[in-house]
């Protein structure tokens, strides 16, 4: 079922906004096989891969609603432009309205539409604010709700065990002197790079490619791609980020958890 969500969510663009060459939907047949089968693998296995957090629900799942929503959220809009329904123009007047209000200077979305280059008409920026302004307030949500889960004490779950190796593959335990302060240390630098990637990422490809051309819009899947690139893997690292540090924290209740119980056992002998 894991694997045919994101065959699904992968290919919903492409189903959703008309338009695709039979070459691009080729290759997105392939990405979504390809990322079908690596998520079938990796939860099949009984050995850690690559996806953390696999066996503490709901983290993965909420970082699937994210990706799903803004994409099936983006796609939609693109298509309320060639084929209009309540939804998509509902859905593009949220997005107009929520891109308008966060278009403040120095802002992730007034960054967003300031790569645009010379020639962008008022639509393209009004298009690109739009689409910009949803993805982001999708992944603000989506943060608060995980943070609601984490202070209401639903991740990981009550009297669950939390086995580090499998839900952090990629994080050794063994290696360094404190495991503690190393997954603070991580953490930290996930919330730091969830926070500065929304700025950094319009500068970067300022500098890189010398800004977005307009005539890019007129392809609505490398729009609703890149927006979604954009505001997803900052919320993903913030998320990791506030998820290692609660594992930092329940590693640091459970050494402190052992020293009392070794010092009654040892005052009782």
């Amino acid at each position: 079922m894991r694997a045919v969500l994101i065959v699904a969510v992968v290919v919903a663009p492409s189903m959703l906004v008309p338009g695709m060459e039979a070459d691009a939907q080729q290759t997105v047949a392939l990405v979504a096989l390809f990322a079908g089968l690596l998520t079938f693998v990796e939860y099949k296995a009984e050995a850690p891969g690559l996806v953390e957090f696999r066996d503490a629900a709901p983290f993965n799942r909420i970082r699937y609603i994210l990706l799903a929503t803004t994409l099936l959220t983006l796609s939609l809009i693109e298509r309320g432009r060639t084929d209009p329904s309540t939804l998509s123009q509902l859905l593009d007047a949220i997005g107009a309205l929520v891109g308008q209000a966060m278009d403040f200077p120095y802002s992730p979305v007034r960054l967003v539409t300031l790569t645009l280059t010379e020639g962008a008409t008022d639509a393209d920026i009004a298009l690109l604010r739009a689409s910009a302004g949803m993805a982001y307030l999708t992944a603000l949500l989506t943060m608060i709700l995980f943070s609601f889960h984490m202070r209401r004490g639903y991740w990981p779950r009550s009297g669950q065990v939390f086995n580090v190796w499998i839900n952090l593959p990629t994080f050794d335990p063994t290696s360094g002197s404190d495991i503690v302060g190393r997954l603070e240390r991580d953490a930290r630098i996930n919330i730091a790079l969830g926070f500065l990637l929304p700025f950094l990422a319009p500068a970067l490809v300022q500098l890189v490619m010398g800004g977005i051309d307009p005539a890019s819009l007129d392809s609505p899947h490398s729009l609703i791609w890149t927006v979604t690139a954009w505001a997803f893997l900052p919320a993903s690292l913030f998320m990791r980020g506030i998820a290692m540090h609660r594992v930092a924290q329940m590693v640091r209740d459970k050494r402190r958890e052992s020293t009392r119980s070794h010092s009654e056992a040892l005052f009782a002998a």
